[in-house]
């Protein structure tokens, strides 16, 4: 019985193992996106407050340069309110942080490359 369990927990053990190797490497593409977007910011030299510069990196974790977002979304994940939202989204447009995209509705937008 003991060496059933042995190979049992070996067996959980080996699977445990290749979900850990899963997980660095979704580690690693996430420091590749924070690195892009912090080529972006240090190009536009835009002088965000520190909040500002969070939100940012969020944003981006969330949709990345392929993604397209609308005041809703940066509602909901940011948890601010509709003024705030549109601010943050009109402030981004300035600095050339992001760009509208046309065809999928009023008021969508892009992280700009």
């Amino acid at each position: 019985m003991q060496t059933r369990l042995f190979v049992e927990y070996e067996d959980i053990s080996g699977l445990l193992d290749e979900e850990k190797v899963d997980i660095e490497n979704g580690k690693v593409d996430i420091q590749d996106k924070k690195v892009d977007i912090e080529s972006v910011l240090s190009e536009k030299s835009s002088d965000f407050s520190v909040k500002t510069t969070i939100h940012i990196h969020r944003l981006f974790e969330k949709f990345g340069f392929g993604e397209v977002f609308g005041r809703s979304a940066v509602m909901e994940l940011l948890e601010l309110k509709g003024s705030g939202a549109s601010k943050l989204l009109s402030n981004l447009v300035k600095a050339e942080i992001i760009e509208p995209v046309s065809g999928h509705g009023k008021g969508k937008y892009k992280f700009k490359k």
